[in-house]
């Protein structure tokens, strides 16, 4: 961990942390599995059956998004645009961030208003700019009129009452830990394997942590330390420092985790995305408003280290990130449990 990481780690957090000593690496290999809460333990049956519900539109109120829609484990676990399309062509203000390597997380959301996958796959489902599901009730009413989906909850989940929302979410949950992208070239290099990088991608490693982008971009996923507590997030202000850029791409319109807690000091506060497969996952930021990876370290350099990088350091930077494209996993399509005779979903 860089001596600037130490400076700076206590603004980070909603809770006090003991200044750590000057001894771990800012670059880490990414772990091949994910941990899984002692409440919802990962087994084959549940990541199958989140993964029908992933993609099953029928989760949505008129049958035409799941979240694959937004978050596309066929791709990058993004929908490449400034801000996803909901029911009824509906549109919210953030850009969707990346499904991959979410587990790693410890808060979910730009504004960490979740505290885990579980949390966090509840949210969509009833928002109604996204999948607009009128209430947890009206979801599971629904999924009980699919006779697969009843038995397989009754099989993973056992009891009298085993379709839930909370089921629903912990399937879901269970299928997003296994989306995992290991063994980039960065973690090959870290592993040993000189010769995964470029010249190139191995100046920008150094300039990474000699410009400070490893004052936030740290641990395994590159979004902060891997030790935090489910639920504690870490936070930085966006943007820190005032510039062109902020009028430009309209940085400051949302105001972040305030929207959460209503204080003053979280304004423009955000979770530290992750910056695995960060190359593949354009337009940038909350808002989607940087269509560039060499734009994004641009701004981020002059708006969070108020520093302005030439053309070679920005190119550098840029092929270092790259190597930060991992091994995505062959996702098949799940056959969906049908409904005979008839249809859920009316006009």
């Amino acid at each position: 961990m860089n001596v600037l990481l130490k400076s700076v780690l206590p603004i980070f957090f909603g809770v006090t942390l003991t200044v750590l000593s000057v001894t771990a690496s800012a670059f880490e290999v990414l772990p091949e599995v994910a941990p899984a809460p002692a409440d919802n333990p990962t087994t084959p049956a549940k990541v199958e059956l989140g993964k029908q519900l992933y993609f099953d539109q029928r989760l949505s109120v008129n049958g035409t998004v799941s979240c694959n829609s937004c978050h596309s484990v066929m791709a990058n676990g993004t929908d490449n645009r400034p801000v996803s399309v909901g029911v009824f062509d509906k549109r919210g203000g953030r850009s969707a961030p990346t499904v991959w390597n979410a587990a790693f997380l410890s808060t979910q959301f730009w504004d960490g208003r979740a505290a885990s996958l579980e949390d966090q796959a509840k949210g969509p489902i009833l928002a109604g700019v996204e999948m607009g599901m009128p209430s947890e009730a009206a979801v599971v009413a629904r999924l009980k009129q699919i006779p697969g989906y009843v038995t397989q909850f009754k099989a993973v989940f056992g009891g009298k009452d085993s379709l839930t929302y909370d089921n629903v979410a912990r399937a879901i949950a269970a299928f997003e830990r296994t989306l995992i992208t290991p063994n980039s070239p960065v973690d090959r290099h870290l592993k040993g394997d000189k010769s995964a990088l470029s010249a190139a991608a191995k100046r920008g490693m150094t300039l990474m942590e000699k410009v400070g982008c490893t004052s936030c971009h740290t641990g395994p996923n590159y979004s902060g330390p891997a030790s935090l507590p489910v639920g504690k997030g870490f936070f930085q202000r966006f943007p820190s420092f005032p510039s062109k850029y902020d009028k430009q791409y309209d940085l400051k319109a949302d105001l972040g985790r305030y929207e959460v807690t209503q204080a003053a000091a979280d304004k423009h506060m955000w979770r530290v995305p992750t910056l695995r497969n960060v190359a593949l996952t354009a337009p940038y930021f909350h808002n989607g408003s940087v269509p560039t990876l060499d734009e994004a370290v641009r701004v981020m350099a002059k708006s969070q280290l108020n520093k302005v990088l030439t053309d070679a350091e920005v190119s550098d930077i840029v092929a270092f990130l790259d190597g930060l494209n991992g091994e995505f996993p062959t996702i098949t399509m799940p056959r969906l449990p049908e409904t005979p005779n008839g249809t859920l979903l009316e006009e």
